[in-house]
Formats: C-alpha cells, structure tokens, sequence
C-alpha cells in the first residue's frame, strides 16, 4: 500500500491523541493499564506527551535530542506524584487526568505543528535514531495508535482503527523494526520445526479495500533479521499464520494482545510465533 502522507499523519497526530484522551479523560490517574504491566494511565498518558515533546524539540531545533530529560522542556507534564512513565496503580496522583489529557493534546497539537512546517524530507534525531521528518511524523502517529489500544484496555473500551490506518502501522512497524540494529535477536537461528515464516492476515479487509489490497504480510526469517513483503498472490504456504480482524492482528504484532486470545487465530507453528514476539518489541 502507499504511506499514508505526510499531512495525513500530522493529521492522525492529533485526532489520535483526541480519541485517546476522550477515552481516559474520566479515569483515575492511578488506573492499571493491563497491556502495559505496571504502568498507570497517569503514566501512560506523561509517557505520550514526553515523547511527543521530545520529537517537536528535535524537528523544531534541527539539534539531536538523546537525553529528552536534560533537554525538553516540560518533559514531565503537570506536576504530580503518581509517577512519569511506569507507574504501581499504588500513588497519589495530584495532577488530576483532565490535567495531563490537556497537556498531551497540547504535545500533540505542537509536534503536529512542527512536523507540518518542518515538511517531511528534512532530518532530525531522537534516542539515537536519525529520520526523516516524513518518518518521525508517521512514527508519532502510530506510536499514539496503539497506545489508544492500551487506554481502551485500561478502561474496557472497544478498540478500532480505519483500515487505512491499521495497515499502514503494521507495515511501519515492519519497516522500523527491520531496521539495522532494531532486531538483532531475531538473527539467532531459529530451532523449531519450520523455516522461519510467519503470516499476518487479516479476515476483514481484502483486495480493493481502501488498504490498497494490502490485508496480509509475510515475514522471513534470515541471517540479519528478518524481510517483510505483502503476501497478495505469492506463493509459499507459512509456518505459522495469524488471522482476524485488521486491529487485532495489529495488536499481536505489538504484543497488546495475547496470541491465545479468541479473537485472533493461530495455525502452524506457534513455537515460532512465540519466537518471534519474545525478539521483537517497540514497547
């Protein structure tokens, strides 16, 4: 499929962030989110805003940013005692969470802001990691997809994302992790019975849906890595294949759902999947 573009994912940056911050505006600070153990929403929420700053901070200023708490204003959001990243659920949270949704939107509003002006062909580098302005947009946008999965499950709401979108995140998510340097576990060979193949299908989405017919991916195994194609009409039948709805498969490949969860299905070598998710991992 095509990206998405670049003003699309300025775009979803915010509307992204708008849903997430609708969804646990009302929920204590100090919430478990069970996708993220022993995080709160409190802290998922700083977590976001952190990162989104940090991101503007390096497009806006065209300097590095590797050391977000020495370097970003504001970092940690509104004062609070229930924590900055990780949180027990155990605290006492004095910023309130309509607080810290305000603070979040407002990151996502100025990382918006930034990344339209900054355009997506210039560079900037975050945590070590040198992109495009085009890459770190896409990267935010979807970095706020899946951690709306997180605040649903923190608050037991139902979790969906436009095909356009959840297919676009999972071949990001591909493409990042693939990356030199990203995986190198996953070049350790692998001792199962298969090749090394995995599958990733959706059930809700086929050709000439608006994903541009990319409903399925196919990831190899190999001495650097992995390689990663759409599956369309390409021969070759996987070890292990994951099936079901577009935003669940997308919630597996990011480990926000259980493989045995009922939603999904698993076929083949599920030893290989388990392979596979113990090695690669975006938080």
């Amino acid at each position: 499929m095509t990206p998405l573009g670049h003003a699309r994912y300025c775009d979803e940056l915010q509307e992204q962030t708008a849903q997430l911050t609708a969804l646990v505006r009302d929920a204590a600070p100090g919430l478990p989110v069970p996708t993220c153990p022993g995080w709160t929403v409190a802290g998922l929420l700083r977590h976001i805003g952190g990162n989104l700053l940090t991101v503007g901070t390096a497009v806006r200023t065209g300097m590095p940013v590797d050391d977000p708490e020495a370097q970003v204003d504001g970092l940690a959001g509104p004062e609070g005692d229930e924590g900055s990243g990780e949180g027990t659920g155990e605290e006492v949270a004095d910023a309130g969470t309509p607080a810290l949704c305000a603070w979040v939107r407002g990151a996502a509003e100025a990382a918006a802001e930034i990344l339209r002006a900054a355009g997506p062909v210039a560079e900037a580098q975050v945590w070590g990691m040198r992109q495009t302005t085009g890459a770190w947009a896409r990267r935010a946008a979807h970095d706020v997809v899946v951690h709306r999965a997180d605040a649903a499950a923190a608050v037991g709401a139902e979790y969906t994302v436009a095909p356009e979108v959840a297919a676009d995140a999972v071949e990001e998510f591909l493409d990042l992790m693939g990356g030199p340097g990203m995986a190198p576990r996953l070049a350790e060979p692998y001792g199962g019975a298969g090749a090394g193949r995995l599958r990733w299908r959706a059930t809700d989405t086929g050709s000439g849906t608006d994903t541009g017919g990319a409903a399925d991916w196919t990831v190899e195994l190999c001495d650097a890595g992995f390689r990663w194609h759409r599956t369309g009409g390409r021969s070759g039948t996987p070890d292990v294949e994951v099936s079901g709805d577009l935003a669940d498969v997308l919630r597996v490949l990011y480990r926000r759902l259980p493989p045995g969860d009922e939603r999904v299905t698993v076929t083949g070598d599920a030893a290989l999947l388990g392979h596979w998710l113990d090695r690669v991992s975006l938080g």
